[in-house]
């Protein structure tokens, strides 16, 4: 007897000799259970780091007076003018004052905010002019505090205080108000 081989094995042999020329497609996957992973090896990879911003080394309206101070002012609409610095007859060329208001509309609302170094003889010089116009001395624990009259002040803080210049070791600050020191932070 001779072997039959029926069309269906043909058909079925010439599927399978198709399919592995044809090269047969990869089986998907089956998942497997999270317990039976590897747990992958935790890998340090450098993390490319920004430089920070190169910080000023001259003061600068905005950067004598804190980070949240100029946010403030300037989410206000307000900006700064820069001016010299100077006390009584002391021109201060380290330094700067900065009026920051509403310049788009005419108004006498604004802020005053000084900072320069200074010797001690232009120290000795400023507050003896000052104290010679009228002005009080005040000594803190952060240095001199020379203030306006107040029966003079345009505008004073909570405390009372006008216009107020603070001399330390080698520095003076100066505020339209003494509590508005508290908002100059340059360090120079």
């Amino acid at each position: 007897m001779t072997p039959r081989i029926t069309s269906a094995t043909i058909a079925l042999l010439l599927a399978l000799s198709l399919t592995a020329c044809s090269g047969a497609p990869e089986p998907e996957p089956r998942p497997t259970s999270k317990a039976s992973e590897p747990t992958p090896e935790a890998s340090v990879q450098p993390v490319d780091t920004p430089a920070p911003e190169p910080t000023s080394t001259e003061p600068a309206c905005d950067t004598i007076i804190s980070a949240g101070t100029v946010k403030a002012l300037t989410d206000e609409g307000w900006t700064f003018q820069e001016k010299e610095f100077v006390i009584g007859d002391v021109t201060l060329t380290d330094g700067l004052l900065c009026f920051w208001a509403d310049y788009s509309v005419a108004s006498d609302h604004g802020q005053l905010y000084g900072w320069s170094a200074i010797s001690a003889d232009d120290a000795t010089r400023a507050q003896s002019s000052l104290l010679a116009s009228g002005w009080r001395r005040e000594d803190g624990p952060d240095g001199i505090y020379i203030t306006e009259d107040p029966q003079y002040a345009m505008g004073t803080d909570d405390a009372g205080y006008g216009m107020t210049y603070l001399f330390g070791d080698g520095w003076v600050k100066f505020a339209d108000t003494r509590q508005s020191l508290l908002l100059i932070d340059w360090q120079g």
